[in-house]
């Protein structure tokens, strides 16, 4: 029997409180685009992409309209290009990058990613080169995004290609100084990372997955605020957490009807949905707001880390039962620059850099959108990468950084992009050196809890 009271209910998660499918990702294996000529490497691409993804962004807006539910992006990604561009004889990073931004913006998709390598142990060539090449890639694309996995639980750190990084990221914001360092915007850098994530900066289609697949990504922090705000304020911790799930469950369940039918459409299996709560810049939805909504003053007051826990450990507890295929991230994500309460919460002062770190040991990724000194040393950048690699590889779970040195800028200015990538304050960084210990090299060795097999 047809619940009339959850109709309506789904009506309002929409139309009041900005329920939406944040993203669907048509993942795409580029395996069979290798050639030994770049030339011909890249006509594969295209031709694969505009054959995968052409009918992408019609579908999801007629079932957008059929179940008046926004599919707010488009998005493609692809195998990590660093596999497909070292086969050749003339390799052209910067080339393929043009190449698949390019099909991108035939399609119609808003950003596609996997101009990716994976270097937890060690890179090869193509994972150099590749590496590289990516803010001269990033400056002259404006839908392709870039990752690095740098560290595993399994392999440990690899402290050469973290402090390579923390120099690309460096280079990548300088080339694009003249929009607030959207390059760096582009680029992130993770341990453990998933092979079916669909959001970006992050999404790149994993060796273990099928030729083409969709994965979606939905949203609704406003909508787990107004749940939480419509508890009685004596409500226990226990309350507040299954008030959470149940909301959870109809998220997920939006977002996977909305993602089956999308991939019958387009012929291709389902793969997963990620059910990470993505915050945008507009009022009432973001993730701060429900810390707010759970007692706390602001985002950033004590208590903050425990409330980021639970509300991570709720959602994936109620999305689960809503859906067997669920994948990516998975959780709450903290992005400061995207998420309104988490802007006004670091303009006060009331989020500091130190407290964003405590909280991505239980966040759904980690230091995320945050901007900083133009002026900060790699070596400074490359700590904060290290620290971050750490806390995901002991704690076995993925964590990155998506850090902007904003060229030309220092504390008290800000960056502002506009769109769902949103603005952000310029927060100040510790500004003791870490040089000595970055530039030891190497690799720091995998914990213990490693050796499990």
């Amino acid at each position: 029997m047809i619940d009339e009271n959850n109709i309506l209910e789904t009506i309002n998660m929409i139309k009041l409180y900005n329920l939406d499918i944040r993203t669907v990702t048509l993942a795409l294996s580029l395996r069979d685009c290798i050639a030994e000529d770049i030339d011909k490497v890249c006509e594969n691409i295209s031709n694969k992409i505009k054959k995968y993804a052409k009918n992408l962004v019609e579908y999801a807006d007629e079932l957008a309209d059929e179940y008046s539910i926004p599919i707010i992006n488009k998005r493609i990604a692809v195998t990590p290009i660093s596999f497909i561009g070292e086969s050749c004889k003339n390799p052209d990073y910067v080339k393929i990058a043009k190449t698949l931004d390019k099909a991108a913006q035939e399609v119609g998709v808003n950003f596609i990613g996997g101009f990716s390598a994976l270097v937890e142990k060690g890179c090869t060539k193509g994972d150099n080169m590749l590496i590289e090449s990516i803010p001269e890639a990033l400056a002259l694309t404006e839908r392709v995004c870039s990752s690095i996995n740098l560290a595993s639980s399994k392999a440990g750190i690899n402290m050469d290609a973290v402090l390579k990084m923390s120099k690309i990221i460096k280079k990548s914001a300088e080339l694009t100084k003249d929009n607030d360092s959207i390059g760096a915007a582009k680029l992130v850098v993770f341990c453990n990372v998933p092979g079916d994530n669909p959001f970006m900066a992050g999404a790149f289609c994993g060796m273990g997955e099928p030729e083409c697949a969709l994965n979606v990504g939905v949203s609704g922090p406003g909508v787990v605020r107004a749940a939480v705000e419509a508890l009685p304020k004596d409500a226990d911790m226990s309350e507040l957490a299954n008030k959470i799930k149940e909301i959870a469950y109809k998220i997920t369940s939006t977002g996977e009807l909305i993602g089956r039918k999308l991939a019958k459409k387009l012929d291709i299996p389902f793969g997963v949905i990620d059910l990470s709560l993505a915050p945008t810049p507009a009022p009432g939805d973001s993730v701060a707001g429900i810390f707010q909504a759970m007692g706390l003053e602001h985002a950033g007051a004590h208590g903050t880390t425990a409330a980021l826990a639970m509300l991570n450990d709720a959602v994936k507890k109620g999305g689960i039962m809503a859906s067997s295929h669920v994948g990516g991230l998975s959780g709450a994500f903290i992005p400061v620059s995207e998420d309104a309460g988490m802007i006004e919460a670091a303009e006060k002062g009331y989020l500091v850099f130190d407290k964003l770190e405590a909280m991505t040991s239980v966040c759904s990724v980690g230091l995320d959108m945050i901007a900083i000194p133009g002026d900060t040393s790699s070596d400074t950048i490359a700590g904060i990468i290290a620290d971050e690699m750490a806390i995901g590889m002991i704690n076995k779970k993925t964590t990155a950084v998506r850090i902007i040195p904003a060229y030309g800028k220092t504390v008290g200015d800000k960056i502002s992009y506009g769109g769902l990538l949103g603005e952000a304050p310029i927060m100040p960084v510790n500004k003791l050196s870490s040089s000595i210990f970055v530039q030891r090299g190497g690799r720091i060795p995998a914990p213990i809890h490693s050796l499990n097999n």
